[in-house]
């Protein structure tokens, strides 16, 4: 099946946790992004990767001994991911956001630097988007960010009490316009 096919049924089998029916834009990715020190990044992790539209453009600018461990619930999108990226420094994990700390250590990891999240916060089950944004909050290292783009600002009530620092923007070329947030941890690296 070819990709547009696996992120379309996808959405079809399970829409509250795709929560869009195309991938992301090559202007929500670049601006997403843009606030990476990809110099500094060792380990970058993705929420909901789907058929891995950010993928690719995260390892394009991922330094060579970095790693991107993605975490996704559904079983179409990994097993997708996994027969389609061939690159070493990529792990596709079948789990829960919920659970990245240990996803993160089990990988052999003691932080993420960048967690980069477009999953839709406004549906997920009650008591799940906090568990996702205090969990994040804890494994990133200080200095760290929560990447999120959403089509509400939903995303943003679950940041805010672990984040002091909530950086804002929108995009407008995509379908949905997003809202886009950088959350991030305080501290020096």
């Amino acid at each position: 099946m070819s990709q547009w096919g696996v992120f379309f049924r996808g959405f079809l089998e399970h829409p509250k946790m795709v929560g869009s029916i195309i991938p992301s834009s090559r202007f929500t990715i670049a601006k997403m992004l843009a606030p990476v020190k990809w110099n500094e990044c060792k380990l970058f992790v993705e929420y909901g990767p789907g058929v891995g539209t950010f993928c690719g453009p995260v390892l394009e600018r991922l330094r060579h001994d970095g790693a991107l461990i993605v975490i996704d619930t559904n079983p179409l999108f990994i097993d997708y991911l996994n027969r389609t990226i061939t690159d070493s420094r990529f792990t596709a994990v079948l789990g829960s956001a919920e659970d990245v700390e240990q996803i993160v250590r089990d990988h052999g990891h003691d932080h993420a630097d960048y967690v980069l999240s477009g999953l839709p916060f406004s549906t997920l089950p009650d008591g799940v988007g906090p568990a996702i944004a205090k969990a994040t909050y804890d494994i990133l290292r200080p200095g760290g960010a929560f990447l999120v783009y959403q089509f509400s600002a939903a995303a943003r009530d679950f940041m805010a009490p672990h984040f002091a620092r909530i950086d804002q923007g929108f995009e407008l070329w995509n379908i949905l316009p997003c809202q886009l947030f950088w959350g991030w941890k305080d501290g020096a690296i």
